[in-house]
């Protein structure tokens, strides 16, 4: 537990976990206890999903990114602030915890330019102002961020939350950048996880086709957070206290990538 003490841990949730936020949340308030300091980036997908349902507009994605035109992107900012991010501050705050929320645009905190005019507005990320979340991490709060975006013309852009995680890992200097998916981690082609794995094996297990479709981001993801963090791990987020299991015992609970 000493080794956690004084370190930046950026921890992922995705939206297909976000059901499982309380054990999450739970985690991460000991986690700040115990004198690490936890930052929390989430997505919203599903909800995001319900939300465009609900107001008769289409849901597209091209190679995994949603196509967010400026209804969407409306949309996006609804569920992502007002109903994502309050509702993890407020369960933390229920839990006993202080956390934050903020999103991209705060501060001009995740600078970003449109990514492909097929997408929308759908940003890739340029630089990182750490800044805010420093300043929240030295007053004893959690940061929760939201994956949104400042473009040039101060337009507001719907970012991968993977992306945005592994950018802020690289600028916070992170110990460990940690993804809570809806998978068990990188497995290999008969089914079974791979604990530790290196950079270069996964490199070649993408070339190879094992890791394929959704897991092709979030892996790429964590090699480009790699250059900046020295261990990155991907956990199946529903598992009970899956962040304890990951961090503090010899096996872990999922996979965990190193340079």
């Amino acid at each position: 537990m000493d080794f956690l003490k004084g370190k930046t841990l950026v921890i992922k949730l995705g939206g297909s976990t976000l059901e499982h936020q309380r054990a999450v949340l739970q985690d991460i308030i000991w986690l700040r206890a115990l004198g690490a300091y936890p930052v929390l980036v989430h997505g919203g997908g599903p909800y995001i999903n319900e939300w465009l349902t609900k107001l008769n507009l289409p849901t597209r994605f091209i190679d995994g990114l949603r196509v967010t035109d400026a209804a969407t992107l409306d949309v996006v900012r609804m569920v992502l602030l007002g109903q994502v991010n309050q509702g993890l501050v407020l369960m933390a705050s229920q839990m006993g915890g202080k956390a934050i929320g903020l999103c991209g645009t705060d501060g001009s905190m995740v600078r970003a330019h449109m990514a492909d005019e097929r997408l929308g507005f759908v940003g890739e990320v340029d630089a990182i102002d750490p800044t805010p979340v420093e300043a929240l991490l030295k007053e004893g709060y959690i940061p929760m961020i939201a994956p949104l975006g400042e473009g040039p013309d101060g337009t507001c852009l719907n970012i991968n939350a993977d992306l945005v995680a592994a950018h802020l890992a690289g600028a916070l200097n992170a110990e460990k950048l940690i993804f809570l998916s809806n998978v068990a981690g990188i497995c290999r082609s008969d089914g079974s996880l791979i604990s530790e794995l290196r950079e270069s094996e996964a490199k070649q297990l993408i070339d190879d086709g094992v890791i394929s479709g959704g897991m092709i981001p979030k892996v790429t993801a964590c090699l480009d957070a790699l250059v900046a963090v020295p261990r990155v791990h991907i956990v199946d987020g529903r598992d009970s206290h899956v962040l304890l299991r990951e961090l503090f015992t010899d096996k872990g609970a999922g996979t965990m990538i190193i340079r």
